[in-house]
C-alpha cells in the first residue's frame, strides 16, 4: 500500500481502520505543522486563546483523542513554554532555554542541563528554529481537516506491540524505531516532532507533563511516526506470526493443569472419584 498521492479521506480512513482493527480506547491524533497562523488554520479548527484560555500540546492531544476536538496551539496559546522554545515558535537562545530548565529543577544542576542541551539540543535547536513554524494544528485522524506530517497513537503495552511488529516487518532501515527517554516532553517533542523532523517512528513513555496536565491513564503507552508510515502499519498489521499466537485479540497460552496442582485439590479428586465409582456400583 503505498503512502505516495494520499487524499485527506485516505488518512481519516486510515484513521478508522487502525482504530476499529486495534481497538484502540481514543482516536489516533493527526498532527500538522504551521508556518502562517493568518491562512494555515482551517474553519473548524479552534485557538485556546481566542475563549481567554490556555492549553498545552499534550492536553490538545487529549481533547483530540477523546473529544473529538480540532486544535491550534501556538506559542501565545500554550503555557508549556518549554514546548513553545523547544517547537522553534519562539527563537530563544540555547543558554536561555537552559536557564529555564534549570529553574524547573528538571536536572540536578546547571551542569547536568548542560550535558542534556549539547545532547539534545546540538544538532537539531538551531535548524527547527531556522524551519519557521508557528504553531501546530490537533485532530483526530478520522476527521483530520489537514494531512498530517505525524499521527500519534495511544495505546496499551500488546496493542503497540502489534504496531512494532508491523513497523518492523522488513526490517527496512526507513521504518526502524529510533528512541531516547528523559522521562519529560515525551508526546509532544516523541509523539509528534521528533518523527517529523527525523523521519523516525518513535516510542512514547508519557512523561511528567502528560501525567500531570493531559490526563494519560497508567496503562497507557504510544507511538508517534511520521504521517504516511500509517499505510505501511496497516498493510503489515498482524503479518507477524500469523496463524500462530500473535493474532488478535492475543493468543496467550493456557497451561494445562490437572488436580495435582494443590493438596486441596487432589484429596478432594480422590473422594469424587470413589463417589463416582461408588454411584456407578449402585
Amino acid at each position: 500500500m503505498s503512502s505516495k498521492n494520499k487524499t485527506l479521506e485516505d488518512y481519516q480512513n486510515a484513521g478508522e481502520e487502525i482504530f476499529q482493527k486495534l481497538h484502540l480506547n481514543s482516536f489516533p491524533v493527526s498532527i500538522k505543522y504551521i508556518k502562517d497562523l493568518e491562512n494555515d488554520i482551517p474553519p473548524g479548527v479552534r485557538r485556546p486563546i481566542d475563549n481567554g484560555e490556555k492549553m498545552s500540546i499534550c492536553q490538545a492531544f487529549t481533547y483530540a483523542r477523546r473529544f473529538r476536538q480540532k486544535l491550534c496551539i501556538t506559542a501565545a496559546d500554550n503555557f508549556c513554554t518549554p514546548s513553545s522554545v523547544a517547537h522553534g515558535w519562539v527563537p530563544l537562545t540555547m543558554e536561555e532555554f537552559t536557564e529555564s530548565q534549570v529553574r524547573q529543577k528538571w536536572s540536578k544542576d546547571v551542569q547536568a542541563e548542560k550535558r542534556r542541551a549539547e545532547h539534545t539540543y546540538a544538532n537539531n535547536f538551531k535548524n527547527i528554529i531556522e524551519l519557521a513554524y508557528r504553531g501546530v494544528i490537533v485532530a483526530p485522524l478520522i476527521e483530520t481537516p489537514v494531512i498530517p506530517d505525524s499521527i500519534l497513537i495511544y495505546c496499551d503495552g500488546p496493542k503497540l506491540t502489534y504496531i512494532i511488529n508491523a513497523l518492523s516487518y522488513e526490517h527496512k532501515r526507513k521504518y526502524r524505531i529510533q528512541s531516547t527517554f528523559e522521562g519529560f516532553g515525551e508526546s509532544c517533542a516523541k509523539g509528534g516532532l521528533m518523527p517529523f523532523i527525523t523521519r523516525k517512528a518513535q516510542i512514547v513513555i508519557p512523561g511528567t507533563g502528560d501525567r500531570s496536565f493531559a490526563g494519560i491513564q497508567d496503562h497507557e503507552l504510544g507511538i508517534g511516526m511520521p504521517a504516511s508510515y500509517i499505510f505501511y502499519v496497516l498493510e503489515n498489521l498482524f503479518q507477524t506470526g500469523a496463524g500462530q499466537g500473535l493474532k488478535f485479540p492475543l493468543r496467550q497460552l493456557i497451561p494445562q493443569l490437572d488436580e495435582k496442582l494443590t493438596p486441596g485439590f487432589k484429596y478432594m479428586r480422590e473422594v469424587i472419584d470413589k463417589k463416582l465409582n461408588e454411584m456407578k456400583d449402585e
